[in-house]
């Protein structure tokens, strides 16, 4: 059985990300009834008011900036674990929301102290949407405008919920009060005061206060674990919050350095317009970020729907059969969880004996911090096919894309990786299409001899662990229909399409895997060219927010000798290893 994992939350991206993931558990305890496969223990806690029912809440600290309307709008910490519900389609809690937004249950009763923070909408009556316009953080222009949307836009008439702004917005879970801590010295969004630079985020983990406030919280969840596997930290890459991610990660390691550390580094979809020294701000908080993640993490994945993380952002990635608006977090964020839903999934099963420690040895060894995402969303799989036929129909290549913020690249090698696939019926192991060639996976005995067999002949030599789940990922609101008319309420493909839209779409299958690749060179090297390309000492105002020169081409080197680690000998870039500008 699977122990507990204390998630922490660290930005308004990360926020974005983890309201889309709690959904996703909200979701697997309102699935019919049928063996769970995954523990929902293992981040939930269970507890239960005076005459009330069982309440699930997330084993959560998040840390937001003041003016985060739905947390603490005046900025101290929220009074209530109750995100605002102004809008009726999110107005149920655990256990009460249906497909349609309607509730089946009476939301449950708080019997402490309740704070609720509204904002006025504007003139007409209608929030604006979740634009991304805060600098660095979606497809804007840099001043507060959103980008065009690209050719993956949702389509007109799309079943957003309507004035999504904040990740409270569509959070549809209830929150321990200790969970959201509100840090008071920086805002959320303005033209000033806001959280842009690691070494501000770095600083606020030097202030005594600051740091009892979070120890105090993390103590409270871990003391009540009956055994605590580790930490999930998720945490923006782009703005100051890496610099509070390096404090958390490192304090996280010296207290509990027998515990797993996973952390994912999150970054929205970039905007490829703005101010240049926005953009260099930007590379230096993520590649600072990086070097330090991966210092006291056991395991670190950057996560992002962007094509780069360089300084010349790339087009976001594209899937077949979704059509998201890359200028909406609340789209791209939803893309993201369920991926992560998908690869946490072998440390939170059941059956899992072993701990997220050894989980992430599996993967990180010969000095390998960091791996790279890849996510199939959804599996293209036919209505009805056995697991064989679906794997065999991929035999070129596996369909998946990488998450990872690199340009895309067919890879056929790598040196580990951990799989999952979810949401295909693991009954039918014999050919669904009459007259089709049978291939060698119709010879395996089971789902997972299938899946381990297809690895061997895409990944030869690769050390491969792999899991198959009959649970699909479930995509009722809030998550957003931006599916494909081609897709079935499964998820899975049909001949053709069934109308304009498709607002059922109510699970679908996945692929996902955490990769110890050769990619990771390009994207670190890369890094390291971009920052070394530009003379990081005129950005005077970068290092005067409390990074020293010194530190800065320490974490470069970090960062270079992180990326050979992943060199093969085929086709290596040295050419990282110039002299630093002056």
């Amino acid at each position: 059985m699977p122990g507990e994992a204390v998630t922490l939350q660290l930005g308004h991206y990360s926020g974005c990300v983890g309201a889309h993931w709690w959904g996703l558990q909200a979701a697997a305890l309102r699935s019919p009834a049928e063996p769970a496969e995954l523990r929902a223990a293992a981040l939930l806690r269970f507890g239960r008011g005076p005459g009330g029912p069982e309440t699930p809440t997330p084993r959560l600290v998040a840390l937001e900036l003041k003016g985060t309307a739905g947390w603490g709008g005046s900025g101290g910490p929220a009074a209530t674990g109750r995100p605002r519900r102004d809008r009726a389609l999110f107005a149920g809690g655990v256990g009460s929301l249906r497909a349609d937004g309607a509730g089946t249950e009476p939301p449950v009763s708080w019997d402490g102290a309740v704070a609720d923070y509204r904002d006025r909408a504007p003139a007409g009556g209608c929030a604006p949407r979740d634009t991304g316009s805060r600098r660095g953080d979606a497809a804007g222009d840099g001043k507060g405008n959103p980008g065009a949307a690209g050719p993956g836009a949702a389509p007109a008439g799309s079943q957003d919920a309507p004035s999504v702004r904040l990740w409270s917005d569509y959070l549809n879970v209830h929150l321990h009060p200790k969970s959201v801590y509100v840090i008071r010295q920086y805002l959320h969004d303005g033209d000033c005061g806001c959280l842009e630079a690691f070494g501000q985020g770095e600083s606020l983990l030097q202030d005594p206060a600051c740091v009892e406030e979070l120890e105090d919280r993390l103590h409270f969840y871990v003391e009540e674990c009956d055994y605590l596997q580790g930490f999930q930290v998720l945490c923006d890459l782009h703005n100051g919050f890496s610099g509070v991610g390096a404090k958390v990660t490192e304090l996280l390691h010296d207290e509990y350095s027998r515990k797993g550390i996973l952390t994912w580094g999150l970054t929205p979809v970039l905007s490829t317009v703005g101010d240049p020294q926005n953009s260099f701000y930007r590379l230096m908080n993520t590649a600072l970020g990086i070097a330090h993640l991966s210092r006291h993490s056991s395991l670190f994945c950057p996560l992002s729907l962007s094509g780069s993380l360089g300084i010349k952002p790339q087009p976001p990635v594209t899937f077949p059969y979704i059509k998201y608006d890359a200028s909406l977090n609340y789209h791209s964020s939803a893309i993201l969880a369920a991926a992560l839903d998908t690869l946490t999934a072998p440390y939170r099963l059941w059956s899992f004996q072993g701990s997220m420690m050894h989980f992430a040895d599996s993967l990180t060894f010969s000095g390998r911090k960091a791996v790279a995402a890849w996510a199939a969303l959804p599996l293209p799989a036919l209505s009805g096919s056995s697991l064989p036929d679906t794997l065999s129909a991929h035999q070129q290549d596996v369909p998946w894309k990488l998450l990872s913020s690199w340009r895309e690249q067919k890879v056929s090698c790598c040196f580990a990786q951990s799989v999952v696939l979810r949401g295909i019926c693991k009954e039918k192991a014999t050919s669904s299409c009459p007259g089709q060639p049978r291939s060698p996976l119709h010879s395996c005995e089971s789902p997972e001899q299938v899946l381990q067999q297809y690895l061997h002949t895409q990944f030869p030599g690769a050390y491969s662990t792999s899991h198959v789940l009959q649970q699909p990922c479930d995509t009722r609101p809030p998550f957003p229909q931006f599916f494909s008319p081609l897709l079935t309420s499964r998820g899975f493909l049909l001949d053709k399409a069934q109308g304009s839209s498709s607002a059922g779409v109510e699970s679908i299958p996945v692929l996902a895997a955490l990769q110890s690749s050769p990619v990771l060179h390009s994207l670190l090297s890369g890094l390291c060219r971009d920052l070394r390309a530009r003379n990081a000492r005129r950005c005077s105002s970068f290092f005067t927010a409390g990074v020293e020169q010194d530190d800065f081409q320490e974490a470069l080197e970090e960062l270079k000798t992180l990326s050979q680690c992943y060199e093969t000998g085929f086709g290596a870039d040295g050419s990282e290893d110039e002299a630093d500008s002056d």
